[in-house]
């Protein structure tokens, strides 16, 4: 089991500097602008990672893993699209949503205020 140093706070983790990169090719959506994104691991826990994830605003799509997230900051919106056994859910993203991904979903992100979020890998 990992334990967070005594220092570590939640305001830490929006302070936290995270360089962000233009996204792949294949994350991008035709006609869309397209997002940065980056992210820095904070912890692991076994397999899996723990960490901090930021997108600017923009849009791009993507193919998930296990994951739960919360949001720290931002906004913008999440669109699980209906495949692979996977029904069609739109989810608006704010300070304190909580989502969880599962393998495979594929998504579209649209961000109109650059939105970084906590995360737990599976």
């Amino acid at each position: 089991m990992t334990i967070f140093p005594p220092h570590f706070e939640c305001q830490k983790l929006l302070e936290l500097p995270i360089a962000r990169h233009p996204i792949e090719t294949g994350q991008r959506i035709e006609g869309q602008v397209p997002a940065t994104t980056g992210f820095h691991q904070v912890s692991t826990l076994g397999e899996a990672e723990i960490g901090v994830w930021e997108m600017s605003p923009g849009f791009m799509q993507d193919v998930e893993a296990d994951e739960y997230f919360v949001v720290l900051s931002g906004r913008g919106r999440l669109q699980i699209l209906g495949s692979d056994g996977f029904s069609t859910q739109e989810i608006e993203l704010a300070n304190g949503t909580a989502v969880r991904l599962k393998a495979g979903m594929h998504t579209r992100w649209a961000v109109t205020e650059t939105l970084r979020k906590i995360y737990f890998t599976l």
